[in-house]
């Protein structure tokens, strides 16, 4: 079963997702909020999942930063519209830079590596990239 992981952000919401085995993390789709949970139902009457990962935005510090309280209700939304799935928080710091770093080494021309739909899709694979490495790490 898959894992699916959001980047969240009030204008769009990078989606990642492993294969059903687990291993890699892949981008998904960029998605505007209003759509996540039609978007969501769709995927999830032709792919099994049995986790959501949400980043959770932290200041350097570890405190909540300014986003974390719009992170909150993205949970209280999926929570509602999938009350049995289960939903993880994954530390997100540095994701954004760390997607803007391997766009900008990915040999994309100036357009695409300017394109935040990437960037965004791309922080929800290093997001589930790093909670892959984190499970794996503890087992």
């Amino acid at each position: 079963m898959r894992i699916i992981a959001f980047d969240y952000g009030n204008k769009r919401i990078g989606i990642a997702v492993t294969d059903p085995l687990q291993i890699i993390a892949t981008g998904l789709d960029t998605i505007h909020p209003k759509d996540i949970v039609e978007f969501l139902k769709k995927y999830l009457s032709t792919e099994q999942v049995e986790l959501f990962v949400v980043g959770d935005p932290k200041q350097m510090n570890g405190s909540p930063s300014q986003s974390a309280q719009h992170v909150k209700g993205f949970v209280t939304i999926l929570k509602k519209n999938f009350p049995e799935m289960p939903i993880e928080m994954m530390d997100e710091r540095f994701t954004s830079k760390m997607a803007a770093a391997t766009i900008a080494q990915s040999g994309f021309k100036k357009s695409d590596r300017q394109n935040k739909n990437r960037v965004d899709t791309i922080s929800a694979t290093i997001i589930l990239q790093s909670y892959l490495e984190k499970k794996n790490y503890l087992l």
